[in-house]
């Protein structure tokens, strides 16, 4: 008897690679094996996001190419989860009708019950349940994870629907996690990323007597022996407090990287996207930053073009970006969302052709301050985990240092492997050089 197969295909955020790694799992232990085509799949699957509207286009697209495959062959399962599906979860069935089974981001592991069912009809699953955090990982790497610290959000950003797809902020209990963490140490990894919606909020949700901080778990998962990275996405700008910088001091397996969304440099356009901190409370967290942890990497987020944004405001947001000086930033022209206040908002919306001249402005400024950023590690030689072949080179390796820089290099090192690299050159987005033996032999990175 031939062995079912499966494909998945994942849109949007770190949650969704997680929640797709764990759907992974769950299909390996129910004897299905994964195919790098969805024409050869028997289950064809999508994790969807629904954060930008581009991320929608995209997935519909992707869609079209289930349903002629569905036609070709009816047997085929398609299944549709994640965030897009939740917030549409009223009329997915009706709009796509090829489509089996749909669930939110909090709902996969009822994938399993479903395809274990004497009959598959067509079926959905939307209600919020506790975290499934006992799921098998699919991981991508084998020296890399994911750990899921807490599901779903308190904030209420104006144009985020984060909180309608995943409920309300829940923590997990923190000796759980670090039971979790000493597993993957085990397993032989050497890089754990903490995962939440707002990470740094991390156990105010929890009885008193369990309780603790989100410092506090930063060294609780440091103290676990063979852990050599520990890394953590996304924080909250409210929320970074002295001790969580502090720790980037102290602990020697949490990195010097830390990424602080923005969104705007203008106070009044912070206020109207509620993010409860206004541009003099950010700057002083870089202060701390800078202060605690000088060689720090910055990345961040930004949003061009919110609803009733001025020049002067998108000036405000220039000038923030180039005080600080980023290492990276994703940026993104603001789309409304259904089901977000701001989508409600009917003055001052901003002219295409505006959006996309600002962010060109936006860009060309974030990459000439990284470029400069990264001229600070020619020269140095710094530790880097090896991931696997370059993608320009596959003759070189490709990496990543602390600061979560790429680093192409020269070697000889395997995939997991942390070796000292000599960096070369650097532009905006990557670091070049060779692998330094004679620093492997007994000299330390810089």
């Amino acid at each position: 008897m031939a062995v079912p197969s499966y494909h998945v295909t994942t849109f949007g955020c770190q949650m969704n690679e997680h929640d797709s790694e764990r759907m992974k799992g769950l299909l390996d232990t129910l004897g299905y094996a994964e195919v790098q085509s969805r024409s050869e799949a028997d289950l064809i699957l999508f994790n969807t996001c629904s954060i930008r509207e581009s991320a929608d286009s995209r997935f519909i697209a992707h869609l079209g190419e289930a349903k002629r495959l569905k036609l070709e062959r009816p047997d085929r399962v398609v299944g549709v989860g994640g965030c897009w599906a939740q917030s549409v979860k009223h009329e997915v069935f009706e709009r796509f009708p090829f489509v089996d089974v749909a669930f939110g981001p909090g709902q996969f592991h009822k994938l399993g019950e479903f395809l274990t069912a004497d009959s598959i009809t067509a079926q959905g699953y939307f209600e919020f349940e506790g975290f499934s955090g006992d799921l098998p990982a699919h991981r991508e790497r084998e020296f890399q994870a994911w750990l899921q610290v807490s599901q779903g959000c308190r904030c209420r950003c104006s144009y985020c629907i984060v909180p309608q797809t995943r409920g309300t902020e829940v923590s997990r209990d923190p000796d759980g996690l670090v039971a979790e963490a000493a597993r993957f140490a085990a397993d032989g990894v050497r890089e754990v990323t903490l995962l939440g919606q707002n990470v740094n909020s991390y156990g105010r949700d929890l009885p008193r007597e369990r309780r603790i901080t989100f410092a506090q778990l930063l060294g609780r998962i440091d103290a676990i022996e063979g852990l050599a990275r520990l890394r953590y996405t996304s924080p909250h700008p409210k929320d970074m407090r002295e001790d969580v910088i502090r720790a980037h001091a102290e602990l020697p397996s949490l990195c010097e990287h830390i990424h602080l969304p923005l969104q705007s440099g203008s106070s009044r356009i912070l206020r109207a996207m509620r993010r409860t901190y206004d541009r003099q409370r950010y700057l002083d967290r870089v202060a701390l930053i800078r202060e605690h942890v000088p060689d720090c990497a910055l990345s961040t987020d930004v949003i061009v073009g919110f609803p009733g944004e001025t020049e002067a405001d998108f000036e405000q947001t220039l000038e923030v970006v180039d005080e600080v000086g980023y290492d990276s930033a994703f940026t993104f022209i603001f789309s409304p969302r259904r089901g977000t206040e701001a989508a409600e908002f009917g003055e001052g919306v901003v002219p295409h052709r505006v959006k996309v001249a600002r962010m060109e402005r936006l860009v060309e400024l974030v990459q000439r301050r990284a470029t400069e950023r990264s001229q600070r590690f020619v020269g140095r030689t710094l530790e880097v985990l090896v991931e696997g072949p370059s993608r320009t080179d596959p003759s070189r390796l490709r990496g990543r240092t602390r600061h979560n820089k790429v680093v192409n290099f020269s070697g000889l090192a395997a995939p997991g492997e942390l070796v000292p690299v000599e960096i070369a050159s650097a532009t905006s987005q990557t670091l070049t050089g060779e692998e330094s033996l004679l620093a492997r032999a007994g000299g330390a990175p810089a």
